[in-house]
């Protein structure tokens, strides 16, 4: 059992949880310590926390397994991708099944730790659905990496509405600081995931999946994952200054601003190390340097946010 188990964490790559977890916490530390609109920060309390963690693993724990087993006929003729679980054979997809369900349940029940706030409740099937859709995106549409995208956005922004959603009636421009972030999780997830895409052109292309590299190239599709990546840092930059559109102002200073610079030149090391004609070091790219991005940017704004 616990062997079982072990190997489904392994399959679904429970320890990338970092790409979107750091950015929930951050909209949560925002949430906790920016003034509503004339009224104190919202509380603290410890089973909120709680509830951010058990959301964000199984809503991810969930749509992970079952992108397993909706790809798992696809991965199994991917050469890269031949080796997973599924299509090893080394777990059933009786086994898969029970954890997605499970993993789904868990993530619906986990909202509960929010209550008396009623949206998250209300919220969690549309955004569970909305997650699940992802794994049958590159059937249809080229613009999947910014569905994937959009899916990691959810994690600040409905972490945001957990804490101060029933709020959000006297004062909707509350949830802005949330979306702006959220965009720009957005634009990191879509270029980086573009990047990853490009190992799989000529199968994408032989099988007829959609994916940008698949339809433009790999050396067109690494210049706009670079736009997007410029975007990112642009949004960021917009990130304290919220607060003259709409929406509490963040108070984000020279800490800030020192951690997004850092951000910057991570993201510069990660084209570089990727070019149309070596894509062998995909996988430091997407896995590495994007794992020190999102925990690095947490720990910045946070320690702005507390000094």
């Amino acid at each position: 059992m616990i062997k079982r188990l072990c190997q489904i964490l392994e399959m679904i790559r429970f320890s990338h949880t970092l790409f979107a977890l750091p950015f929930a916490l951050m909209a949560a530390c925002m949430a906790w310590l920016v003034p509503l609109l004339k009224a104190d920060p919202v509380a603290f309390r410890i089973s909120h926390l709680l509830g951010i963690l058990a959301c964000m693993v199984s809503a991810r724990s969930a749509a992970m397994a079952f992108n397993r087993l909706v790809d798992r006929k696809i991965d199994a003729q991917n050469p890269r991708t031949e080796g997973r679980h599924l299509p090893q054979g080394t777990l059933g997809s009786g086994s898969v099944i029970l954890f997605t369900l499970v993993s789904s349940a868990a993530f619906v029940a986990s909202t509960l730790l929010f209550l008396p706030n009623q949206l998250p409740i209300l919220l969690s099937i549309p955004v569970l659905l909305f997650l699940l859709l992802y794994s049958f995106t590159k059937r249809f549409t080229s613009l999947a990496h910014f569905f994937l995208g959009t899916s990691l956005m959810l994690a600040p922004v409905c972490t945001w509405i957990a804490l101060r959603g029933d709020l959000l009636a006297d004062d909707p421009g509350d949830l802005l600081p949330s979306l702006v972030l959220g965009l720009a999780v957005l634009l990191w997830v879509g270029g980086f995931d573009m990047i990853y895409a490009c190992q799989d052109v000529s199968f994408d292309q032989h099988t007829q999946l959609k994916s940008i590299p698949a339809r433009i190239g790999v050396p067109a599709a690494l210049r706009l994952a670079a736009i997007c990546h410029l975007a990112m840092i642009l949004v960021l930059l917009g990130l304290p200054h919220v607060g003259r559109l709409a929406g509490p102002s963040l108070p984000l200073g020279w800490i800030y601003h020192v951690g997004l610079l850092g951000v910057a030149v991570l993201l510069v090391y990660e084209h570089l190390l990727v070019r149309p004609d070596d894509l062998t070091r995909v996988n430091i790219a997407f896995f590495r340097v994007n794992a020190v991005v999102s925990v690095g940017l947490f720990f910045f704004v946070t320690l702005d946010l507390l000094l």
